[in-house]
């Protein structure tokens, strides 16, 4: 699931407005509706502060493949 559909998911499952989880995180509105259109660069820790609602928070995991072999 990409992240943008789980965040709109997540806000719907508990019936609050765009407007209103932006109030909770602690973030702007415009924010919560760049993060549910997917936009591309946003900033991490924000991200974090609207799963953390949910309990949940993006981090790096471990690739099954590393390659280091760059010239």
């Amino acid at each position: 699931m990409k992240l943008q559909d789980f965040i709109k998911q997540k806000r719907k499952t508990v019936q609050l407005t765009q407007s209103e989880l932006a109030e909770k995180a602690g973030v702007g509105l415009r924010f919560i509706r760049e993060l549910e259109q997917g936009k591309q660069s946003l900033r991490l820790d924000k991200v974090n502060q609207v799963l953390a609602l949910f309990g949940h928070e993006v981090g790096a995991l471990r690739s099954e493949k590393i390659d280091l072999d760059v010239e």
